[in-house]
């Protein structure tokens, strides 16, 4: 597999990488299969999908305990990104910035993976209670000491507060987001920011993309597949187990699935002129390859079809003709926070 540069640290990985989030968290419990979810581990790294990407609160602290596993054997084949400043509580999540917190999280994600140093870490969460940049000066002291090789911030959710998620509102989080920017880079370089982007949720184009593009920064796109909207695999009606983040999620209701449905008929007529073994998951994992040098799509899953599939994409070659198509079509309807 082609092989993409991480930021200032000039880490590489390759075009693709795995979202391990799925095999213990956020998606349904009853599903998780830890030898499953090994195999497909080990899967995406005989593809050549390097980056690993886990964090301590999915689980909480399992899904580090699981790559633990193939990490085992397989350490110098895999690159590690994890992440740390989120607390899971019994009714929401909080962050937590505070720079003796970070540290302690570091120190627990190393021995949850057993591994000397953390290729990448990630500031999961900005905490408005910590000015950003008394977390990410302790995040480099880190680096300092070996524990850490590169660090990267998680604009997912930048608004991230003490509130619960779903009663947060306003602003743009990628505005916010690029003024943390700028004030953690003067303290120490950023190697990666990790943020969605997807054929149906293209907002990082305008700000972010940009902004790492001309600094050299990675750019993990999270979500690249719209947590499986856009694999072409659901449909309107489509059911969730209770515990799956989708069954209670705004764009997947019956209504806004079907209202989304342009976007997959857009992407599977791309596929189909590049043979029917073409998935329309590879069009989109191709056409945010296509985006720049930098960019990383981290699509999650927890089973080795999938992530065989999703490696299969770095081969995928789209034209102009198809760029042009996938960006005139519809953006995704329905709110996301």
């Amino acid at each position: 597999m082609e092989r993409r540069t991480v930021g200032a640290a000039a880490l590489e990985v390759g075009a693709i990488g795995l979202g391990c989030m799925p095999m213990s968290w956020a998606y349904s419990a009853s599903q998780q299969d830890g030898e499953s979810s090994l195999r497909t581990l080990h899967t995406a790294l005989d593809r050549g999908c390097t980056l690993l990407d886990t964090a301590d609160m999915y689980g909480p602290f399992t899904n580090e305990l699981l790559i633990r596993r193939v990490l085992k054997e397989r350490r110098a084949d895999a690159f590690v990104s994890t992440k740390g400043g989120l607390l899971v509580g019994d009714q929401h999540i909080v962050a937590n910035g505070r720079p003796g917190y970070v540290k302690r999280a570091c120190d627990a994600s190393l021995r949850r993976l057993r591994t000397e140093v953390i290729d990448l870490y990630q500031l999961h969460r900005a905490d408005p209670e910590v000015p950003v940049e008394e977390t990410w000066g302790a995040m480099a002291e880190l680096v300092a000491a070996g524990k850490v090789r590169a660090l990267g911030l998680c604009a997912m959710g930048a608004r991230a507060d003490r509130r619960p998620a779903h009663r947060r509102s306003g602003g743009s989080m990628h505005e916010s987001t690029l003024r943390q920017l700028a004030r953690i880079q003067q303290i120490f370089p950023v190697s990666s920011v990790q943020a969605e982007l997807s054929v149906w949720s293209r907002e990082a184009l305008d700000g972010l993309l940009p902004w790492c593009e001309a600094r050299g920064v990675g750019f993990l796109a999270a979500m690249p597949l719209g947590n499986g909207y856009l694999t072409g695999t659901l449909t309107p009606g489509s059911g969730f187990e209770p515990d799956d983040i989708r069954a209670r999620h705004p764009r997947f209701t019956a209504e806004m699935m079907a209202a989304n449905q342009p976007i997959v008929a857009g992407l599977r007529r791309t596929a189909g002129r590049h043979g029917a073994a073409t998935t329309p998951a590879q069009v989109a994992l191709a056409w945010l390859l296509a985006q720049g040098r930098h960019v990383v799509p981290v699509p999650g899953t927890k089973k080795e079809r999938w992530a065989s599939e999703n490696a299969s994409a770095a081969d995928l070659v789209l034209t102009a003709e198809d760029l042009a198509e996938i960006g005139a079509l519809p953006l995704g309807q329905g709110s996301w926070d």
